[in-house]
C-alpha cells in the first residue's frame, strides 16, 4: 500500500474510533441528564442515541473497509469489503441518519406550530428511501445516472429541512436563534455543495460512460457481480476522486449525528398554537 493511501486509511480508522468514544460519552451524558428531562424529551433523545449508534457504527465499518462501489474497488481483499455488504451497511446507516434529522425537525415543527416544517419532516425519510433505491440501481448496474437522482434527492431533503427551520424563526425564542441560524447555514452549505459539486460530478461521469459506450449490467448480473467481485487497489490515483467526500462524510457528518443527542429541549415556542392537520 502506498504511504499516502495508508495514511488516509489510518486517519479514517482513527477518526471512527474517536467517534465511537464520543458516542459512548454521549450515552453516559444522556443517562446523567435523565432525571432533569421529561419522559417525552428523554424518549426523543434516546431515539437520537440509538439512531446515531446505527450511523456511527455503520460509518466505522465503512472506514475499516472502504469501497468505491461502481468500480468494485476496495482496500482489503475480503468478502467484508464486497460492494453488496458495504452498500447494505451504508443503506442502514444513512436511513438512521436521515431519521435523526426528520425527528428533530418534527420536534421543531410541533414546538413552532409549523405545518410546513411538519410536512418537511414527514417527507424526508420516504424521499431518502427512494434515493437509496436509485443508489442501489447505480451500484448494481454501474450506471451513474442513479447516483445523479440519489444525490439530487439528498440535496432536496436538505432544502426541505432548511425551509422547515426557517418557518419557525419568527416564533423561536431568541436564545435558540443562534442555533437555528447555524443549522440553516450548515444545511444551506450542504445544498450548495450537493448541487454544484456532487450532482454535477456524477452527471459528468454518466455522460463520459455514455460517450464511451459503456456496457451496463442488468440488476441480476449486478447482484452477482457486486457480491463476488472486488478489485483491490492501494494506489492513490485510484482513490483520489473519493477521498474528499469520504473524509468529510465519515467525520463531519458523524459529528453532526452525535450532536443531535445533545440537542436543546425546545419546549413550547412563545405564541405557538397546536399545529393543524
Amino acid at each position: 500500500m502506498s504511504d499516502d493511501v495508508f495514511l488516509w486509511w489510518f486517519l479514517l480508522c482513527a477518526v471512527s474510533a474517536l467517534n465511537v468514544l464520543a458516542l459512548t460519552y454521549s450515552a453516559a451524558a444522556l443517562r446523567r441528564r435523565h432525571p432533569a428531562l421529561s419522559d417525552e424529551v428523554y424518549a426523543a433523545r434516546r431515539w437520537q442515541l440509538l439512531l446515531a449508534a446505527g450511523y456511527v457504527f455503520g460509518c466505522a465499518y465503512r472506514c475499516a473497509f472502504p469501497v468505491f462501489d461502481v468500480q468494485r474497488q476496495v482496500l482489503t481483499d475480503s468478502w467484508l469489503s464486497s460492494v453488496i455488504v458495504g452498500r447494505s451497511v451504508a443503506t442502514f446507516a444513512e436511513l438512521c441518519f436521515v431519521t435523526q434529522w426528520a425527528l428533530l425537525l418534527w420536534e421543531i415543527a410541533l414546538a413552532g406550530a409549523s405545518r410546513l416544517a411538519r410536512a418537511a419532516a414527514l417527507a424526508m425519510v420516504p424521499m431518502i428511501l427512494v434515493a437509496e433505491t436509485f443508489s442501489w440501481y447505480s451500484v448494481l448496474t454501474t450506471s451513474n445516472v442513479g447516483h445523479v437522482v440519489e444525490e439530487s434527492l439528498w440535496g432536496l431533503s436538505a432544502v426541505f429541512f432548511v425551509l422547515g427551520l426557517a418557518s419557525v424563526w419568527a416564533r423561536c425564542p431568541s436564545k435558540l436563534r443562534p442555533l437555528l441560524a447555524g443549522a440553516c447555514a450548515a444545511g444551506s452549505a450542504y445544498v450548495v455543495f450537493m448541487f454544484t459539486v456532487d450532482v454535477p460530478m456524477y452527471w459528468s461521469r454518466w455522460l463520459a460512460d455514455e460517450a464511451s459506450g459503456r456496457h451496463y449490467l442488468s440488476i441480476a448480473q449486478g447482484v452477482e457481480d457486486a457480491s463476488g467481485r472486488w478489485v483491490v487497489s492501494h494506489r492513490w490515483d485510484d482513490w483520489k476522486s473519493e477521498i474528499a467526500w469520504m473524509s468529510l462524510y465519515f467525520s463531519v457528518a458523524v459529528w453532526l449525528s452525535i450532536s443531535l443527542i445533545h440537542a436543546p429541549v425546545l419546549g413550547e415556542v412563545k405564541g405557538s398554537q397546536p399545529a393543524h392537520a
